[in-house]
């Protein structure tokens, strides 16, 4: 039996609509104010909440705050039970993450297609997740052994080779090669992690509650940011003569939390680096362009194809296995995959054999 919280300071506005929706066959419960509305979400995990907006002291709208902020409530059904008409007072509530409205008075008709139009929707919604999941499944079934066993082999080839010959070799010739060994287990340490955001980002992606999540996050100074991660990265490739840096924006903050940011910055400053060669200028310049702060990433390097460009989406990364020498990787497609939820723009433009620009732009606001 579903369960439907019904909240409302109004006490024949409560016993009506809850007399109606036992008929129906819900268990109801009820509360006759915001601050018992919101104790009662968080005991019962109701599936679905009905909400009067006034109501003295704490109103529905932080109610609704409350309960969408809390992972276990987020993302139950919320309908608002209002006289309001205005379009206004609407919006605000769907600003909110209202699911509905229903216009008081109503009738027991309006109030039940309201409720069944929710379970529709719910329905819909898991059912997409579902499918998400399982696709997201089969392309990691396919293509993670494949990526594993690239780089266990050099760690494996390594070892053995240092095992067999660690009495004829020099002190320094061993540290060389742990340094290989190294290197490669961060390789796979990285390609673990890209796979473990891909499977996030994918879940993430039919859920617009936790997108507005994301999306409430900031980072201060992302140009900063961007500097750091881009000399660091320099030094890690031995081609810091080779990094240059243009037109600096600065007294901002951007609509990402400082973690993906620093992600989708990252892969795509390391593609930069991975794909041209030693000598070749890596350069990165930030400007502002409407309501966005733009970042371009520019590298001389090898270029891509028009089908690789049109081609980064994970299936086809997966499909094709392609990664490193023989394509863009798994990071690409996770940094546009980032930007895109967050309400950015992503754009990639090259020209095989001469090199690669790529700009991604994302919501700022001055600090």
């Amino acid at each position: 039996m579903k369960k439907i919280l019904v909240i409302d300071d109004a006490e024949f506005i409560l016993e009506t609509t809850a007399t109606i929706l036992k008929f129906e066959g819900y268990d109801i419960k009820t509360a006759d104010n915001g601050r018992k509305g919101i104790e009662l979400a968080f005991q019962e995990l109701p599936d679905l909440i009905l909400c009067d907006i006034s109501m003295p002291e704490v109103d529905g709208y932080e109610v609704l705050t409350t309960i969408r902020a809390n992972a276990q409530t987020a993302t139950i059904p919320f309908i608002f039970l209002t006289a309001f008409t205005e379009k206004s007072e609407q919006r605000k509530g769907m600003e909110k993450g209202a699911d509905d409205f229903i216009v008081k008075p109503y009738t027991r008709e309006e109030l039940v297609n309201a409720i069944d139009a929710q379970w529709n929707k719910h329905q819909l919604f898991a059912q997409q997740v579902k499918e998400k999941v399982e696709e997201v499944g089969r392309n990691v079934t396919y293509a993670l052994p494949h990526e594993f066993r690239t780089v266990l082999n050099e760690v494996i080839g390594t070892a053995k080779y240092l095992k067999s010959t660690a009495e004829q070799i020099s002190s320094s010739e061993i540290v060389e090669f742990a340094g290989d060994i190294i290197f490669s287990s961060n390789r796979l340490l990285k390609i673990t992690e890209n796979f473990l955001t891909y499977v996030m980002l994918e879940s993430l992606a039919a859920d617009p509650v936790k997108i507005k999540q994301m999306r409430a996050m900031r980072t201060e100074e992302p140009v900063a940011m961007v500097v750091d991660i881009a000399y660091l990265k320099a030094d890690q490739y031995k081609r810091v003569d080779d990094l240059f840096i243009d037109d600096m924006v600065d007294k901002i903050s951007v609509e990402i939390s400082t973690e993906n940011f620093h992600k989708v910055f990252d892969e795509l400053i390391d593609n930069a680096f991975k794909f041209s060669n030693q000598s070749k200028k890596v350069s990165i310049r930030t400007f502002i362009e409407d309501s966005h702060l733009c970042i371009s990433i520019t590298d001389e390097g090898r270029g891509m194809t028009k089908d690789q460009i049109n081609g980064i989406a994970a299936l086809a990364q997966f499909e094709r296995a392609m990664h490193e020498q023989q394509g863009v990787g798994l990071g690409l497609v996770i940094a546009k995959k980032i930007v895109e939820i967050h309400g950015g723009k992503f754009l990639i433009e090259s020209k095989e054999g001469e090199g690669t620009t790529i700009t991604f732009s994302l919501f700022y606001n001055k600090i």
